[in-house]
């Protein structure tokens, strides 16, 4: 049997053998990602208006793990990695982790590729909460945690009333869902800046103006446990759901070929998304573009599955996430920029190049 020249390595592999061919290299590329962000993350700790070098960042890490490391380092040093970089490096990995597969799993419920976690109106319930607590104290029962917790309280009352505006008639469908987003986020939008405009403190203005366009600021040790159970929660739930998710992005008539109710899906799976970006909004602000862009990345170098997907797209975001914050502190030190405006600013022209390539195809 003649073979073209081309065709001979594939005739010569098996497909079970191209098969895990792929996956080790899946494999791999997510081993890889693993490390750049470890290796990202030492430096980042480092960067800042008080610049701190990799190797004392992580003899201090490594001290505070329990391992025997004589100090050399002063005392502001320490405080300065333990106390203020380490847990902004760790919640935005978290963050842009928890953002990045909200995205992968919005678009597949929505079966729109432009989607992106805040569309069904959870920022702008997260911005009202946090508003309010700003401004006039609302939640102050809470504490240190009244910004986070009204935050979160916000976008979860704010999921709650799109979910029941959608399911009018007792089904949810993807258009419903989306509108209801939509006009739920104007609404709210829309009360954030009557509070803005009620309230006479200027200092809460500029704070709110600022958690809005988005900050890690304001991590503290005390925010990453919830934070951190939340996004692997989440995650493993995603990729348990994945071949659901795989069966509803194709349609709703395969999704129940499989086994599974689009309807019922749909709103489990919003409100596991809804609550996964309600924590880490609720942490950082408003963040854009993360959602937005990182899931094509992802998609782009392993592929649609999202049980890949998923782990893909949470090492990006993490990724991204975390170079943007230590640029973002950089950039104009000792002033800090905001990270909303940062992201944007590296997600409008990934997202233009996406688009364009997506029409010549």
């Amino acid at each position: 049997m003649l073979v073209p020249p081309g065709q001979a390595a594939r005739v010569d592999a098996s497909p079970t053998e191209g098969s895990r061919a792929l996956r080790r290299g899946r494999g791999a590329l997510v081993g890889a990602l693993a490390v750049l962000l470890l290796v990202v993350s030492v430096v980042a700790v480092g960067l800042g208006p008080v610049a701190v070098a990799p190797d004392v960042a992580l003899a201090v890490v490594a001290q505070k793990a329990g391992l025997p490391v004589t100090p050399w380092w002063s005392s502001s040093e320490e405080s300065i990695v333990w106390l203020i970089r380490v847990p902004r490096v760790i919640i935005g990995a978290f963050v842009g982790a928890a953002l990045a597969t909200a995205g992968v799993a919005i678009q597949a419920l929505v079966r729109n590729p432009l989607a992106d976690p805040y569309l069904l109106g959870i920022s702008s319930g997260a911005s009202t909460g946090a508003a309010a607590s700003i401004l006039f104290g609302i939640g102050g029962g809470l504490g240190a945690a009244a910004l986070t917790g009204s935050a979160f309280i916000g976008a979860v009352l704010a999921i709650a009333l799109v979910l029941s505006i959608a399911r009018i008639g007792g089904r949810l469908i993807t258009s419903r869902l989306v509108f209801a987003g939509i006009a739920v986020g104007f609404a709210l939008t829309a009360l954030t800046n009557f509070l803005v405009f009620a309230s006479e403190s200027r200092d809460g203005t500029r704070a709110v103006m600022f958690w809005m366009l988005g900050s890690l600021a304001q991590s503290r040790w005390a925010s990453v446990p919830i934070l951190a159970l939340a996004v692997v929660l989440s995650l493993v739930l995603f990729m348990f759901w994945s071949r659901r998710f795989d069966a509803l992005a194709i349609g709703d008539d395969t999704a129940l070929a499989l086994g599974t109710d689009p309807t019922r899906f749909r709103a489990l799976a919003a409100l596991a998304v809804s609550l996964t970006v309600a924590v880490a909004v609720a942490v950082s602000g408003l963040i854009g573009f993360v959602g937005l862009v990182v899931p094509h990345l992802a998609r782009r170098l392993v592929g649609g599955r999202h049980r890949i997907a998923y782990p893909t797209a949470a090492l990006l975001g993490a990724l991204l996430l975390v170079s943007a914050d230590a640029l973002a502190r950089i950039a104009f030190a000792p002033r800090e920029l905001p990270l909303g405006i940062l992201t944007a600013l590296i997600g409008t022209p990934m997202l233009i190049v996406l688009i364009r390539r997506s029409l010549t195809r």
